[in-house]
């Protein structure tokens, strides 16, 4: 989907999946209800809308959608029991698909929130899915729909593209095979795509990207198969951890009438994951493509401890930004031998301020985190925060640890090395200017000077961030299996080398607005 500036970083979404396979007719058939619980273990990757799509083969509905602006609990009503009840009722079925969503494009429209469904006459070609991405050509894609006067697309985003791909692959007779119909988007497709599609003959396909940008596990137990963005659904559903594997890149799972399959649909070529999965946006309890989270981050951490030159006293004290640093402070506190403490404490119900305007963003940012006076007094702290994407909110969060926390020393630990370049594969930034770091390196190279500039302008004694090199090593893949575009300026596509150049030039020319729209206007 695509994105807008916005103050702080976040994700897109994610994309869950249920089957009760075909054959298996013990256990529990109505799977669908199961949905709404593998999206709330999601809410980290959006929470601006929720829905699901559901197929029962004994309705006339054979696809009902249902989705809306909201958090998964608000969408799906399930604070109101008998409502919540009501709702699963309708959307009863033996395979259900399912979405929660971040994006700045059309925050307040339900009709941007997927899944987005296709009717049809004819069932193969009714179709629903949900979408995690961003496709880098989308421009191309969208003004090749356009070219054709009789063409139209009601919304601007990548998602309406991917469905007219789709449909267009199942025009007049053709009834491709999955793996024909992936490989065909799949040439025309530059960036992250996870697809969960499910039709109206019960037909169920999974796909991800060549690149595996994009995390995807699944698991099969007791003749049910699920699929979702992140681990920890699968294994809050019960299913046993030692039967979740990641779905490889460029591959598919199917089911159909012939059963499950997992199908191939491109060529095995290099891969691409994005770092920033690891660092700051799955849930800290998932473990993807065999890398657990929580280990990543605690090895991030003792690579902080490991560069750490700050004189340690009986007065100094690690204090983790709640909550995603929280794996990373805890081993570079125990690394140093000191105490990691709960000197701030977020307020969970302020909102997100990355929607709001800037004096409203501000606003938020002052009410998201309290300091802790009684901890953080007379303390040389070191705080670790995993990223400094737009440095809004630890602008603020520094002088309230100083006005309200009365903290001595603050040195600030980024868990990451500064972000210098925009992402076009799913993340919300868009242009170089957004960001803190970039303003500060001289011909890219973090140097301790730069650091130094950049606390004095946070108001905090130091600042460093980790180098490029701890990121693989903390995950424990290659760098060449990482996506660390934003880190480095080194897309692993051609269309986000090109986008990325395009920011470069609208940089130096002063030019201000999105990427996408300066590739639409030429």
């Amino acid at each position: 989907m695509r994105v807008v500036p916005v103050s702080e970083l976040h994700h897109e979404c994610g994309v869950a999946a249920i089957y009760h396979l075909p054959g298996a007719e013990a256990g529990q058939v109505d799977v669908a209800r199961l949905v709404p619980r593998m999206l709330l273990d999601m809410q980290n990757r959006g929470q601006l809308s929720a829905g699901m799509t559901a197929w029962n083969p004994d309705r006339n509905q054979l696809l009902v959608t249902h989705k809306d602006v909201g958090s998964v609990s608000e969408v799906f009503r399930m604070s109101q029991r008998n409502t919540f009840e009501s709702l699963m009722h309708q959307l009863t079925g033996r395979a259900a698909i399912g979405h929660v969503r971040y994006a700045t494009c059309g925050a307040d429209d339900p009709g941007y929130a997927q899944p987005l469904e296709r009717p049809h006459i004819q069932k193969r070609k009714w179709f629903a899915f949900g979408f995690n991405g961003q496709l880098a050509n989308y421009p191309e894609l969208r003004a090749e729909i356009l070219a054709d006067g009789d063409n139209h697309l009601a919304r601007d985003n990548d998602t309406e593209v991917i469905m007219h791909a789709i449909g267009r692959e199942l025009a007049g007779d053709a009834d491709p095979e999955p793996a024909d119909l992936l490989g065909a988007i799949s040439s025309r497709f530059d960036g992250a795509w996870n697809i969960a599609l499910l039709d109206a003959c019960g037909r169920m396909i999974v796909a991800r990207d060549p690149l595996g940008i994009r995390p995807m596990e699944y698991a099969i137990d007791g003749g049910v198969m699920a699929a979702a963005s992140e681990s920890v659904a699968l294994l809050n559903l019960g299913f046993p951890a030692e039967s979740i594997r990641s779905l490889e890149p460029g591959t598919a799972l199917v089911i159909d009438r012939e059963g499950l399959r997992v199908v191939r649909f491109s060529a095995p070529r290099s891969r691409a994951h994005c770092f920033f999965e690891w660092v700051y946006f799955a849930n800290v309890a998932s473990t993807m493509d065999d890398r657990s989270v929580y280990l990543a981050r605690k090895r991030l951490g003792e690579e902080l401890a490991r560069l750490e030159t700050v004189p340690i006293d009986s007065d100094t004290v690690v204090v983790p930004v709640p909550d995603t640093s929280k794996a990373a402070a805890d081993a570079m506190a125990y690394r140093l031998s000191i105490p990691s403490v709960e000197g701030l404490i977020r307020n969970r119900y302020t909102g997100r301020t990355f929607i709001d305007g800037p004096a409203s963003r501000r606003q938020k940012a002052e009410s998201k985190y309290t300091p802790l006076r009684e901890v953080l007094e007379g303390k040389r702290v070191l705080l670790v925060e995993d990223s400094i994407v737009r440095s809004t909110t630890m602008k603020v969060l520094l002088g309230r640890m100083r006005s309200l926390g009365k903290a001595r020393e603050i040195h600030v630990r980024i868990a990451c090395p500064p972000i210098i370049a925009p992402c076009f594969y799913g993340i919300d930034m868009s242009t170089i200017d957004e960001l803190f770091a970039p303003a500060f390196l001289r011909d890219g190279v973090l140097t301790e000077q730069a650091q130094a500039e950049m606390a004095a302008r946070l108001g905090a004694d130091s600042l460093r961030y980790l180098p490029v090199e701890s990121i693989a090593r903390s995950i424990g893949l290659g760098q060449d299996q990482l996506c660390q575009a934003c880190l480095t300026g080194h897309y692993p596509t051609v269309s986000g080398a090109r986008l990325y150049q395009i920011a470069v030039e609208q940089r130096s020319r002063g030019h201000t607005g999105r990427t996408y729209e300066a590739v639409s206007a030429r």
